[in-house]
């Protein structure tokens, strides 16, 4: 396939992000942001009128940048379910509840003149980590905000029809009828639980469960009231060794190694790259304490060196959606030619 040009959008709930992707560096350029015209910037309006705002917002930068890139296809790494023909299902971070599927890909190709992709934007994202045709399988881990996930296989994300595939965070860690609440309103999610969100409400419950260790930790001298703890100093607390905040962490950890193991053990991935805010902020440390949980739990069949293999850190940036949607747009272009070559 020869080198070419195409704009990428990466739409999320507060801030939409475009850019000329090129198939010669394989990377991103012409980043430009600007704020979601969604529920953020306007509440109280209908779930169909904000549909209108963002669908208008995004053909309009879209038509924009296709015509300043020279594109000749455009992809979109969307924040909600999207079916294999490019429907969006949902966007709670975008325009709430409510709303009919938005048949987002045959709008903008109706628009734009180009070939349109539309996809989850987590499945975006593991395009980025695709080398080739001989890619083994992986699976990627979002831990920011919430927990997510999509796997890699035999060329294409494990995904069914309709978007299904992937939702580890939404998977019961903690049957227990007062397990911790999930974004979505249901109990005991691994993402309510393991998620930066949910890590930083248990060590507030640890604080006010243990004050005279929570006095001693180093949480306490970045915020004396748990209440007024951040995800960016317990970040800073584990990486820095601190007991009683590396105790709180391996908690969550330990319901996520379960979830790691479980895709293991059904499927037999043996990669597992960590993306998102709170996994990055981490870092390393990260990286070792899910290791460890992963060794005391055990994945049949892999001795220890294996198993503290399989967990990687993903790129120290926020660009995998655009640079995923660019390379999935390539993949597929690539595959197309080679149909018609054949």
């Amino acid at each position: 396939m020869s080198d070419s040009v195409f704009t990428v959008v990466d739409l999320g709930g507060t801030t939409l992000r475009i850019a000329r992707y090129d198939t010669a560096t394989r990377e991103v350029g012409d980043v430009r942001r600007v704020p979601t015209a969604g529920l953020a910037g306007h509440p109280g309006t209908s779930a169909a009128g904000l549909q209108s705002k963002v669908v208008e917002q995004l053909c309009a930068l879209a038509a924009d940048a296709v015509r300043r890139h020279g594109s000749t296809a455009f992809g979109v790494a969307f924040a909600g379910p999207v079916t294999a023909d490019g429907r969006v299902l949902a966007a709670p971070t975008v325009w709430g509840g409510g709303g009919e599927p938005v048949p987002l890909r045959l709008l903008l190709e109706e628009r734009l003149g180009v070939p349109v992709v539309v996809v989850n934007d987590l499945t975006a994202a593991v395009w980025r980590y695709v080398e080739g045709p001989d890619q083994q399988p992986f699976c990627l881990i979002t831990v920011s905000s919430g927990i997510g996930c999509k796997v890699y296989r035999a060329g294409e994300v494990l995904l069914d029809a309709d978007g299904h595939g992937g939702e580890l965070g939404h998977w019961t860690c903690d049957p227990s009828p007062d397990a911790p609440l999930c974004d979505c309103g249901g109990r005991g999610h691994l993402g309510g639980i393991a998620s930066g969100r949910g890590t930083l409400a248990a060590a507030r419950r640890a604080a006010h469960a243990d004050p005279d260790g929570y006095a001693r930790s180093a949480l306490a001298q970045a915020a004396p009231d748990p209440e007024g703890l951040d995800n960016p100093a317990f970040a800073a607390a584990v990486r820095g060794g601190d007991p009683f905040a590396t105790t709180v962490l391996r908690g969550g950890l330990a319901h996520l190694a379960s979830a790691v193991t479980a895709v293991f053990t059904s499927i037999g991935v043996r990669r597992y790259v960590l993306m998102g805010g709170f996994a990055l902020a981490l870092g390393p440390h990260c990286v070792r304490l899910l290791g460890e949980e992963l060794e005391r739990l055990g994945c049949f069949g892999l001795d220890a060196a294996e198993i503290r293999r399989m967990v990687v850190l993903g790129a120290p940036d926020d660009d995998h959606g655009l640079v995923g949607a660019g390379r999935l747009l390539a993949a597929r272009g690539a595959a197309r030619t080679a149909v018609t070559a054949a």
